[in-house]
């Protein structure tokens, strides 16, 4: 009987890592597009620096203000011993693997039956693709907030068994790490516990001891991020409206998002709740995902209540209200809809068995289709052009800079505005780009002016407003930004040529050399 006993407790567990396994296969077609994309280059830059500060060493971004302190001593040592593209590797497949058991954990306790958190990943990666309104993602690239993510998954799992204590633990853990994406989902929690009424809930004199040990693993990520605007008042309303309206715009500005996509999405979720009885547990779920979609709505409130008050306007909205809600909605629609679904068993076993079927091959095969063409360099995400079409030739431009000793390994380059990956493949610091983007109010306020002075054109057409190319600029004012920057070398397209000396060059980019006269810079 043992014997039986072992024998069957051995082949449950073997079952429980092949769904998991499956899972996480499933997501590694999802996120298959070459290493970096432009936020593992941006968030590894930092935490390569930060254990190797020899690294970029005169790098204005890299030597600004720290906020992800536990993801650099959490994840960051590898970069000690791994190499830029590796580190990226372990943690994208580390990433991955723990989404793929928390996911397969929250599936478990809503639906009790296997494989179908195989079916949901797959439907929830291909909603958040096609309906995200403000450009959040689950798996992608290696950074902060995707294992902040795997344990809000797991917070979700205890709040869907009822185990509040232990999913306030979780919200409060994910908030250490990136204090947005937990922080909203234990406020998103907090509006589900309202949601959820007398009877359906616990007291707060039973979740006390949860809320404090909550709160006491969030205080790392909250203060880490407080800290960054004490004792600088002066800035800190100009530092938000440049992070509001001209930086992050796209994640934070609702005139610029898709609404409608989002919408149509949101009417799908809703009609999956109205169809939810409110004695399945996954009803706990859905309290989640309305609170969640609450915090958006509040969002569109501050957005509307504040328009002729930028000020105002950008020191609420630059919190992410919407982002939670990007992956929420999907994900309350993937396992929502499966346990409308799972019932139907009872009635005909073909029917779960043959939507799981459906939804995986057809999900997968987008997911899939996504992958390939990432992997294969069709559509490498968010790329500087040239980056992107002469791809070889970028690389092996920023390959000669790494390994020339020509170059000191303390070289300042002026680099072109939108270009992602220049640190990346060189090793070298960077005046500014408009990818690496800092974090505390000061940095923003000088990455901004860094903008302004080298690249902006002066014109008024929002269509001209900045140049194409800095080789576009002419030698004097290139060289009047070197002294004035102590940069002493340009990474520019090939035309036009300037009379500069050129230190390498391929068919697509050049690299010159520049001496520092004591002239101001010209005037654009």
């Amino acid at each position: 009987m043992m014997i039986s006993l072992n024998s069957g407790f051995r082949r449950v567990r073997f079952l429980v890592l092949v769904e998991i396994a499956l899972v996480f296969a499933v997501f590694c077609l999802h996120g298959a597009w070459p290493v970096p994309d432009s936020n593992e280059a941006h968030y590894l830059g930092k935490t390569i620096h930060f254990w190797n500060p020899a690294w970029g060493s005169h790098d204005f971004f890299l030597n600004s203000d720290d906020v992800h302190f536990v993801f650099y001593f959490g994840f960051g040592w590898l970069a000690r011993w791994l190499s830029p593209v590796a580190l990226a590797w372990v943690g994208r497949l580390a990433t991955w693997w723990l989404l793929a058991w928390a996911w397969r954990r929250l599936n478990w306790a809503v639906l009790g039956r296997r494989w179908w958190s195989i079916a949901t990943a797959a439907v929830m990666l291909f909603l958040i693709d096609h309906f995200a309104m403000a450009g959040e993602w689950l798996v992608g690239g290696v950074e902060a907030k995707g294992f902040a993510y795997v344990l809000v998954l797991l917070g979700l799992e205890a709040l869907v068994r009822n185990a509040w204590r232990r999913a306030w633990l979780c919200f409060g853990g994910a908030t250490m790490i990136h204090v947005l994406v937990g922080g909203w989902a234990a406020v998103a929690a907090g509006v589900a516990w309202l949601l959820l009424g007398r009877g359906r809930r616990p007291t707060l004199r039973a979740m006390w001891p949860g809320l404090a040990g909550g709160l006491v693993l969030a205080l790392p990520g909250v203060v880490s991020s407080m800290r960054l605007t004490w004792g600088v008042d002066p800035v800190v309303d100009v530092a938000n409206q440049i992070y509001v309206f001209e930086r992050l715009k796209h994640h934070l500005f609702p005139a610029r998002f898709p609404v409608l996509q989002f919408a149509l999405l949101l009417f799908v979720w809703l009609a999956v709740r109205w169809r939810t009885s409110e004695t399945h547990v996954v009803w706990r779920l859905h309290a989640f995902v309305a609170g969640a979609v609450i915090l958006t709505m509040a969002g569109f409130a501050i957005a509307y209540a504040t328009v002729g008050h930028p000020a105002a306007a950008a020191a609420l909205l630059r919190f992410y209200w919407f982002r939670l809600t990007d992956v929420m909605v999907p994900l309350g629609v993937a396992v929502g809809a499966a346990a409308l679904v799972e019932p139907a068993r009872v009635g005909n076993r073909l029917v779960p068995h043959l939507a799981k079927i459906a939804l995986v091959v057809l999900a997968v095969w987008q997911v899939g289709q996504t992958g390939y063409e990432q992997a294969a360099g069709r559509s490498v995400r968010n790329l500087y052009e040239p980056e992107k079409s002469h791809a070889g030739d970028w690389r092996d431009a920023c390959r000669w800079i790494a390994t020339s000793e020509r170059i000191p390994r303390d070289a300042i380059f002026l680099t072109p505005q939108s270009c992602r990956t220049f640190k990346w493949y060189s090793g070298r610091a960077e005046v500014t780009n408009w990818k690496d983007f800092p974090q505390d109010p000061q940095s923003i306020v000088e990455w901004w002016r860094r903008q302004q002075t080298i690249h902006a054109t002066g014109g008024k057409d929002p269509g001209d407003r900045w140049f194409a190319s800095l080789a576009e600029q002419g030698e004097d004012r290139l060289l009047a930004l070197g002294r004035h920057y102590r940069a002493g070398y340009v990474l520019t397209v090939r035309w036009p040529p300037l009379a500069l000396p050129v230190e390498y060059e391929n068919d697509s980019f050049v690299v010159y050399r520049l001496s520092h006269p004591p002239s101001p810079i010209p005037d654009s």
